[in-house]
């Protein structure tokens, strides 16, 4: 299904390979989402060269709930907001609100906003198994999450380990691969890499924020 919206052949092709993604299986994996000039431009900025001091050690669960527990979890981050975000980080949540449109109408969803942070894995951290809906809040509906680490190879480790049902698989986080996948439905994992971890990390809600 090829639905009209304002972008070009190639990322219009893209958007329905996710869709299709979402609609067989809950799952999709997108190379080249960002052209390595674009993720050149997020890595380069001081944000990400400097991340580990200035962005925040990752909890788990929501508000008064949230806690540090680096034996869950050893990710930093730093949320996005529009108004704040340099140039090439705007490019990338333009982007995703045209994904989140031509879902809303490839699959006829009412997906109305997104939230999504820069994260940062250091050496040797992880994040083990878990889903990302909230138990007494469902509003993600979908996980995005764009890669931006250039030349990496397997043995680097840093694979996104998703649970289906009947098998495992393991992604590499290769600069400028988009996964997306049910936020309610897929398990998932991140592994131990000997390399520092980049992304932009998110969901699409079915709330504004």
């Amino acid at each position: 299904m090829i639905l009209h919206l304002d972008v070009n052949e190639e990322l219009l092709s893209k958007f329905n390979a996710i869709a299709d993604g979402l609609a067989e299986t809950g799952f999709s994996v997108t190379d080249g989402f960002l052209s390595e000039d674009e993720v050149s431009a997020i890595t380069s900025l001081d944000d990400f060269k400097n991340g580990l001091s200035h962005f925040k050690k990752a909890g788990i669960g929501q508000q008064r709930d949230k806690q540090i527990n680096e034996s869950i979890r050893g990710d930093y981050i730093r949320w996005l907001t529009k108004a704040e975000a340099p140039p090439p980080l705007q490019l990338y949540l333009e982007r995703i609100d045209q994904l989140r449109e031509f879902i809303n109408q490839a699959l006829f969803l009412s997906l109305k906003d997104a939230e999504i942070h820069q994260t940062i894995y250091p050496i040797g951290s992880f994040y083990k198994r878990h889903l990302d809906q909230f138990k007494k809040e469902d509003h993600r509906k979908l996980t995005i999450i764009c890669y931006l680490n250039k030349n990496w190879k397997e043995e680097m480790g840093g694979q996104l380990r998703v649970y289906f049902p009947s098998q495992t698989q393991d992604i590499l986080p290769i600069a400028g691969r988009l996964i997306c996948f049910r936020s309610d439905l897929l398990e998932h994992e991140v592994l131990p890499a000997i390399h520092p971890r980049l992304s932009l990390t998110g969901w699409l809600l079915d709330t504004l924020h």
